[in-house]
């Protein structure tokens, strides 16, 4: 047997069995909890289309203390496992409940319960590697394990979960094939899929758990894989910071909105791989020269793309002003540039032996972003309240037109503290500013917000796109205000259009400008061409309302019949004629359409 694969399977076999030593009921006991609490939660969730906070606040508390107590359980000092487990299912509930209304404050939905549930991945590492100790200390090597083992059993469990699901799957169809729908039609009842995911997953890790040592060895493997990726990340990175002096920050605007993301991914990618080749100690670092420069170049590289980040995040707030995401955004760079910044201090200290000085670095860090994570998954800190105040500011001062303003965002996007601002603008002395107001809070959902915004852009330039024959002269309110839609001028701000109206008139047509701009289709195979858009639209006046009573169709046209057309319209030859027709008329009734 090689040599390699010998100790392998030594250290398999010596090892093999959970830190805490075996607890073969494990795998039975997280499973019933798993499909306990998976049942739990379905029917607390599962029972209607908008369950009350409090049924989702008890839901997220049950969820998370079966899965914390799957992670982190052992024989050794169960009653601190018990006693963990229930305090993070109580604070996450609390939390949950403490927001209100599911669905009122988008951005717990969205980073604020990410940013509890982060608070609670880092917790775990921390309770287990004080559990083994049996006090407050903290072996980096154990605290690294423990961390990358959970990141391990957690895909591991889901994997499995997955497997579960096509067995059972397979199953039904292969008895479907004899007649018997029973299992087809259990595996289709929520209460079923419920109980077989809590179970899979319970089941799952409690197996992994009983070979700990595996999991660890499936660790060590996954980290020096992701090792290997270290100097191809590092030297991406390190040249894309050397070009940045040649090609200008400006190139990172325009090529794309998403700068920060981008930036802060490569951050994350690159403080993962670094610690993936320094390994939990001394006795784990990678040896091979190419991978420790590697990870030097990702260490190197992460304050300066935070950086970067950073300005990107600063231009798009001084541009546009705060938004939840933008202020999450900044939170992100915050925290990226506190680990570049260590990772860069580590390496200036030790140089090339710089991995012992990252490593004491994580710790606290680690312990920071804990804290931090905590602190902004509660209401204390609304980030709603911080963008309603700065954007409504920018409003009421000038800087931001009504036409402008993002009332879409201020009605949907910053939760309770939006709602109140636009009652509040509602009632504003400027009356463009109510009108707007008022017309956001009527909107059921962002897709009327989105059609109202729109078309009061549509309608506040529509003067700049406008011209009237045979001369310019006043337009009605009423009749300007039909023009921005899409039957007339169309909700483009761009599209221009040519009005046909006399003062005093009952009737105008209007004709959009893309009809005689657009190159013609293909010609025909007797040589007539398509002009696009080509359409006329009537709008008359009844009872003080303009509305459009026809719109016409796309007309074929010899080629050279359209270049008169054309120029005509640029020249602004356009009349109404009355015109005589031929048709066909039955018992005085005409039919069909005329043919001359």
């Amino acid at each position: 047997m090689p040599e390699g694969i010998a100790d392998m399977d030594a250290f398999v076999t010596e090892q093999d069995g959970p830190a805490g030593g075996a607890w073969p009921v494990r795998p039975l006991l997280l499973a019933g909890i798993g499909a306990a609490a998976a049942l739990a939660i379905q029917q607390l969730l599962g029972l209607g289309s908008a369950p009350p906070v409090d049924r989702v606040a008890v839901a997220i508390g049950i969820g998370t203390a079966a899965i914390g107590f799957g992670f982190v359980a052992e024989k050794v000092r169960l009653g601190w496992a018990i006693a963990f487990t229930a305090v993070i299912g109580l604070v996450a509930g609390l939390i949950v409940y403490w927001q209100g209304t599911p669905g009122g404050s988008p951005d717990f939905w969205n980073w604020r319960l990410t940013s509890l549930f982060l608070a609670i991945a880092i917790a775990a590492p921390i309770f287990q590697t004080a559990r083994d100790e049996g006090r407050w200390h903290f072996p980096y090597a154990d605290l690294h394990g423990h961390a990358w083992t959970n990141v391990v059993l957690w895909f591991a469990g889901w994997i499995f979960v997955g497997v579960v699901f096509a067995m059972a799957w397979l199953l039904a169809a292969l008895f479907n094939l004899v007649r018997i729908d029973f299992l087809e039609k259990l595996l289709q009842k929520d209460w079923v899929i419920a109980l077989l995911i809590g179970a899979a997953f319970g089941g799952a890790v409690g197996l992994m758990r009983e070979r700990d040592r595996i999991v660890r060895l499936l660790q060590r493997v996954v980290t020096a894989v992701l090792g290997v990726l270290a100097p191809v990340l590092g030297i991406g990175l390190i040249l894309f910071l050397l070009l940045l002096p040649f090609t200008g920050l400006s190139a990172l605007w325009e090529a794309t909105r998403s700068t920060t993301p981008i930036l802060l991914s490569c951050v994350v990618g690159a403080l993962i791989l670094a610690n993936a080749v320094i390994g939990n100690g001394i006795d784990d670092e990678a040896r091979n020269p190419v991978l420790r420069y590697g990870a030097m170049m990702l260490a190197l590289a992460m304050l300066p793309l935070a950086a970067i980040a950073a300005i990107a995040t600063g231009l798009r707030i001084n541009q546009y002003g705060f938004t939840p995401d933008r202020l999450w955004a900044l939170t992100f760079v915050i925290l990226a540039s506190a680990y570049g910044l260590a990772y860069l201090v580590s390496l200036a200290r030790g140089r090339t032996d710089w991995a012992p000085f990252a490593r004491s670095a994580n710790i606290v860090l680690g312990f920071a972003v804990a804290a931090v994570a905590l602190f902004l998954a509660t209401p204390l800190l609304s980030f709603n309240a911080l963008s309603t105040a700065d954007q409504v500011a920018r409003l009421t001062s000038g800087r931001v037109s009504v036409a402008n303003f993002d009332w879409k965002a201020l009605g949907f996007d910053f939760g309770a503290p939006g709602q109140a601002a636009l009652k509040r603008l509602a009632r504003s002395a400027d009356p463009a500013i109510a009108a707007r107001a008022k017309e956001i809070m009527a909107a059921p959902d962002r897709y009327q917000a989105d059609q109202l915004a729109q078309a009061a852009k549509a309608q506040a330039g529509i003067a700049d796109r406008l011209r009237i024959l045979p001369k310019p002269v006043p337009v009605p309110p009423a009749l300007l205000t039909q023009l921005p839609e899409w039957q007339a001028c169309g909700m483009t701000p761009k599209t221009r259009c040519t009005l046909l109206y006399s003062p005093g008139a009952t009737e105008a047509w209007v004709i959009q400008a893309e009809c005689f701009e657009a190159p013609p289709q293909a010609a025909t195979t007797a040589g007539m061409v398509i002009a696009p858009n080509c359409q006329v639209t009537r709008l008359v006046l009844d009872k003080g309302v303009w509305a459009a009573t026809n719109r016409g169709s796309p007309t074929e046209m010899p080629a050279d019949l359209r270049t008169k057309l054309v120029k005509g319209f640029t020249n602004g030859a356009i009349e109404i004629r009355t015109v005589p027709r031929r048709q066909v008329f039955v018992g005085g009734v005409p039919v069909g359409e005329p043919f001359e």
